[in-house]
């Protein structure tokens, strides 16, 4: 049995946004979502546009407090991994990703909180080529859930 990847959502303002975070955790194996601050969540018709279905078989839970729910899991031995723009932040597609792991994604606007990078373990980015210096939050999900889970042990998938 494949170490849990689990995706944590901080103060994602649109529900088609959390929409596409649950099909991309479905389509790259995440075991569960974690929807905190004032992320949207199920059932919502603007959620399920987007999934597809997804809420519904991807185990999800709500958390008010981003920090409370790092404790926990740092407590049970699961790696805090944000996703972010940083100068200090791991390149993703080199970086070398230990699991049991949290993927943490942030408002579209504002990123992650400084509370929540202080639990962090590590900072991965996406590196950009244009003038852009971001992609849309369900985007960024997506391409950085990609990386992990080629590098993430699984018995269904295998990635080259």
């Amino acid at each position: 049995m494949r170490p849990p990847l689990y995706l944590i959502a901080q103060n994602i303002r649109s529900l088609f946004n959390v929409g596409a975070l649950f099909r991309c955790a479905d389509v790259f194996g995440v075991d569960k979502i974690f929807l905190c601050g004032y992320t949207g969540y199920p059932p919502r018709k603007e959620i399920s546009k987007t999934a597809l279905g997804a809420e519904n078989w991807i185990p999800w839970e709500r958390h008010y407090q981003t920090h409370r729910l790092l404790l926990k899991l740092k407590s049970e031995g699961v790696r805090i991994v944000a996703l972010e723009t940083d100068t200090y932040a791991h390149n993703l597609p080199s970086y070398t990703p230990t699991f049991p792991m949290a993927l943490v994604v942030g408002s579209e606007v504002n990123g992650i909180s400084d509370k929540v990078r202080e639990y962090a373990d590590d900072i991965v980015h996406i590196p950009m080529v244009g003038k852009k210096e971001s992609l849309n939050v369900g985007v960024a999900t997506g391409v950085a859930l990609y990386e992990l889970s080629k590098k993430h042990i699984d018995n269904r998938y295998i990635y080259t």
